[in-house]
């Protein structure tokens, strides 16, 4: 399989996707942030002195997502329809489990930005209580669905 960014002189270059169908498009995204037991308690139990970190991270995961092109360069800007970010307390990791789903009709997909979503409200849920538990750990980030386009759908194992 050829990588589409890359022309035939081997230079980085923007997907020309004008002649693409418009179609709806959906990905999903998944990512954790482990912690220390008590990091998680602090969390759900809302006596953070920065805040509700789950609601505010959940905001700036989707700012990430409708940013994405500004930070990925040669990921086309998008008109998003919709972005979603759900933040689940786990305490068998422990820690938060984050999933975010992003849907737009166009000719490319939003693998992009589900990921960017998704790592963007793991970063912030590191800043937000960094004082208390500088060891956490942000992983797993990976798509788990996408849907539309030529290429049909993918969901992970």
């Amino acid at each position: 399989m050829a990588l589409t960014h890359f022309d035939g002189k081997g230079d980085a270059h923007m997907v020309d996707v004008s002649d693409k169908a418009v179609t709806a498009r959906i990905a999903t995204a998944a990512a954790w942030v482990k912690m220390q037991p008590e990091t998680l308690r602090l969390i759900t139990s809302g006596e953070t002195k920065k805040g509700d970190v789950a609601g505010i991270a959940r905001l700036a995961g989707i700012m990430g997502a409708k940013k994405t092109s500004d930070l990925i360069p040669l990921c086309h800007p998008l008109p998003i329809t919709k972005a979603s970010v759900e933040i689940t307390p786990d305490d068998t990791l422990p820690g938060l489990r984050i999933e975010a789903t992003v849907k737009t009709s166009g000719q490319t997909g939003v693998e992009m930005e589900a990921l960017t979503a998704a790592s963007t409200a793991a970063l912030t849920v590191y800043d937000m209580v960094k004082a208390a538990d500088r060891g956490m750990e942000i992983g797993g980030l990976r798509v788990v669905l996408k849907d539309g386009g030529k290429s049909g759908r993918f969901e992970a194992q």
